[in-house]
């Protein structure tokens, strides 16, 4: 077993019980299978196989720790449960290299696990002092740290309000300049010490913590978040079955858009106006599952408090599309 402890033992899946009642019914078929594209500590993953005795789980993670401990969580289903080690924008690949010409369901719940949270060598957590690394992938990429170090002052200036929507970006950034002329940026203790004196006071009583959107910003920026999440939404899409399904668990607006924008095109007719009938090709291919983006309750949310700013929306496909893989 992983040092860190098992993973049944340090996380609580999301809105669970909902994500399964929604997808299981696309995973009732002998040989079906279902790609959690965000495997984490396999939470989810289990609840489905426990639930879904015909399907099979392909479970993609780029932390080879995540993939180690819901390996072990898991082993007692054999063969129905496969890890790999990939970026979820690379469902396509993986789903080709498995020899997989679709799939009946898709789950991706894009927080931050639980595992990267708690350890205070992942540099995640801004409750306490640990190395700004911030990669979910430990093996490859920059760190947070030489982002903070190497970055133009526009460069920053630019994540801090595209990806933490920080109104106080420009002082963040005039602050993180001057101190690392004075010493590199190494641990996260002494940001968060700039921004406690850099976010006026007034913010941080009403706002939460202030470092709450910097370090938000570096992480999606240190493992390309969005951009990954842009490539893997439609990706996943080009991958399902008619009558398969999709479900998507968002913690924050920036994801939360771009997901919601993909989906509510599927489901919205590309007949130009003006044109009296729908010809085949514009007809939507996508059916929303949801009404909205649906919240966790408000006893999971007190139970879970990571689970607070979730949003789920989940959607059928109802037909091929032009190029989708097949």
């Amino acid at each position: 077993m992983s040092s860190r402890g098992a993973a049944e033992q340090r996380h609580v899946p999301v809105l669970r019980d909902r994500i399964v009642d929604l997808l299981a019914p696309a995973l009732s078929a002998p040989g079906s299978v279902l790609v959690d594209g965000t495997l984490g500590m396999g939470g989810h993953a289990q609840a489905f196989l426990e639930a879904c005795p015909e399907a099979t789980v392909i479970g993609i993670d780029r932390d080879e720790e995540a993939l180690a401990l819901a390996g072990e969580r898991l082993a007692g289903f054999g063969e129905r449960f496969r890890g790999v080690h990939a970026v979820y924008d690379e469902i396509g690949g993986v789903v080709a290299d498995l020899g997989l010409r679709e799939v009946q369901a898709v789950l991706f719940d894009l927080g931050v696990s639980s595992l990267q949270l708690d350890e205070a060598d992942r540099g995640f957590a801004y409750a306490q002092d640990a190395p700004l690394d911030m990669r979910m992938d430990q093996g490859s990429g920059i760190t947070a740290a030489e982002v903070l170090n190497t970055y133009a002052p526009a460069d920053l200036l630019r994540i801090l309000r595209d990806f933490g929507e920080e109104r106080f970006a420009k002082r963040i950034v005039s602050a993180i300049v001057r101190e690392r002329e004075v010493e590199p940026f190494t641990r996260s203790a002494r940001l968060v010490e700039l921004l406690r004196t850099a976010v006026p006071a007034a913010s941080q009583r009403t706002g939460g913590h202030p470092a709450k959107r910097t370090f938000q910003a570096l992480r999606i920026e240190v493992n390309d978040e969005l951009g990954a999440w842009q490539r893997a939404v439609v990706g996943s899409i080009d991958v399902l079955a008619v009558g398969g399904r999709i479900a998507v668990l968002s913690y924050h607006s920036l994801e939360d858009r771009i997901t919601k924008r993909a989906l509510v095109a599927g489901a919205t007719s590309s007949t130009p106006p003006g044109i009296p009938v729908e010809l085949p090709e514009h007809a939507a291919y996508l059916r929303l599952l949801t009404r909205g983006a649906e919240e966790p309750s408000a006893s999971e949310q007190s139970t879970n408090p990571r689970s607070a700013s979730a949003r789920l929306r989940v959607a059928e496909r109802t037909r091929l599309t032009k190029g989708a893989r097949r």
